[in-house]
């Protein structure tokens, strides 16, 4: 499965002391990945996925937020110096779900 979407960048808020800046997956995928998931979970939820963004492809892991209702997907630091980006920055994403 292939996720294409447009997602600001937001901090995640619950460690300060961390930066962990993420972007959310649409609500309607986040279901449709959820149900084609199944019971597969990995630590935390979390489900494998390839990542496009710009220039830079790398491989990491979405997340289910409760708060949100969704998956979100972790931005790492190299990537938003490579695109520029900064938090509360509109980025074009596509995500391919992996390992299934």
């Amino acid at each position: 499965m292939v996720v294409d979407f447009e997602a600001e960048l937001w901090q995640w808020d619950a460690r300060r002391a961390d930066t962990w800046t993420f972007v959310s997956l649409p609500a309607e995928a986040s279901e449709e990945i959820r149900d084609l998931a199944g019971g597969l979970r990995r630590g935390f939820g979390s489900l494998r996925v390839r990542v496009m963004l710009g220039g830079s492809t790398w491989k990491t892991s979405i997340f289910p937020d409760s708060a949100r209702g969704v998956y979100v997907l972790p931005v790492k630091r190299a990537v938003r110096t490579a695109e520029a980006l900064h938090i509360g920055d509109v980025a074009t994403v596509t995500v391919e779900l992996i390992d299934f």
